[in-house]
């Protein structure tokens, strides 16, 4: 009698993706308190956007560190954070054995770029200009980080990567990681506009007074 194909979308599978939807409610509703009722749609996107950046990279994110660091690692260690990890593993197996790449990458992530998410959200809520500059520094970091995580693999055949399925390849390796790339790429555009537009505006304070 044959055996029954092996079951890809799990009960972890579906409360994996549960929670990233929660992340992005929660923060939808921290937009709808905490920016001014006038915002733009642009920035009200963008507030959303850098809440969800912020909380996946401290909880999600976080609790992978932690099961990644001094000796530990994701495949050997206990709780829902680890089953949650394990799932993403049988798509790219580094984040199972805590490959020194991934882990790197991820303590510039969760202590750098976090961080750096609530300043430009406060700058958000405040409307300071001065936000453009950290959104590039951000999206700068966010891309050499998906770049630094795939491309090394890329050039060396993908032996970590596994695609024989549409959730590991379409749902964990490509949408879970292109929304880091075109999103910061937006941002990034965006706020070059605006910096751009005001350093010729100094360059020319004629045209100023005359808006």
């Amino acid at each position: 009698m044959a055996s029954s194909p092996p079951t890809i979308f799990t009960t972890t599978s579906l409360i994996s993706l549960l929670g990233v939807t929660v992340v992005g409610i929660v923060a939808h509703i921290a937009s709808k308190l905490l920016l001014p009722k006038n915002a733009s749609a642009k920035d009200r996107f963008t507030f959303i956007w850098l809440a969800f950046d912020a909380m996946i990279h401290f909880s999600f994110e976080g609790s992978f560190l932690y099961l990644s660091v001094f000796g530990r690692q994701v495949n050997t260690s206990t709780g829902p954070f680890a089953e949650m990890w394990r799932e993403y593993a049988a798509a790219d197996f580094r984040w199972g054995n805590a490959d020194p790449g991934i882990v790197s990458l991820e303590i510039l992530t969760v202590l750098g770029a976090g961080p750096i998410c609530c300043y430009i959200l406060k700058q958000l809520a405040n409307n300071d200009p001065a936000r453009h500059y950290w959104i590039v520094v951000l999206s700068t970091a966010e891309l050499y980080g998906g770049w630094m995580t795939f491309c090394p693999e890329w050039l060396t055949g993908s032996p970590n990567l596994n695609t024989s399925n549409w959730l590991y390849l379409w749902v964990y390796l490509v949408f879970m990681n292109v929304i880091w790339v075109g999103i910061p790429l937006w941002l990034m555009y965006d706020s070059y506009q605006h910096i751009a537009q005001a350093m010729r505006l100094s360059r020319n304070p004629a045209k100023t007074k005359a808006a």
